[in-house]
């Protein structure tokens, strides 16, 4: 008898990360807020602690688009699935496209200084 495996979560390297996939994963207002919250921290987050106007499956739906798209990192920890956002090889791939997305999408943190 064998014994179930963890499934391989499979991720993009950052050579197959595509500008389209990236675009299309950001143009949904919720993957946006999940990439939002992600940036604000370097911590790994669980699917279950972004406060998400969807179901859970809906939910699940949102981080596959987004680790398909390699915006995000997932990796299991019991029977949860840690979500980390793959900065460095979004700005090696596509320099400054993620921090002025968030900007645009109007994260106050990530605006740029004011001259005077």
């Amino acid at each position: 008898m064998s014994l179930p495996t963890a499934e391989t979560i499979v991720h993009p390297l950052r050579s197959e990360l595509e500008l389209s996939a990236v675009l299309h994963a950001l143009s949904d207002p919720v993957r946006l807020m999940i990439v939002a919250e992600l940036a604000k921290g370097e911590t790994e987050c669980t699917c279950g602690s972004f406060a998400l106007p969807v179901t859970k499956s809906t939910c699940t739906h949102h981080f596959k688009v987004l680790r398909e798209a390699g915006l995000i990192k997932q990796r299991h920890q019991g029977t949860t699935r840690l979500n980390t956002l793959r900065r460095g090889d979004l700005e090696a791939r596509f320099p400054g496209l993620l921090q002025t997305i968030l900007q645009a999408a109007g994260d106050p943190a990530l605006s740029p200084p004011q001259l005077i």
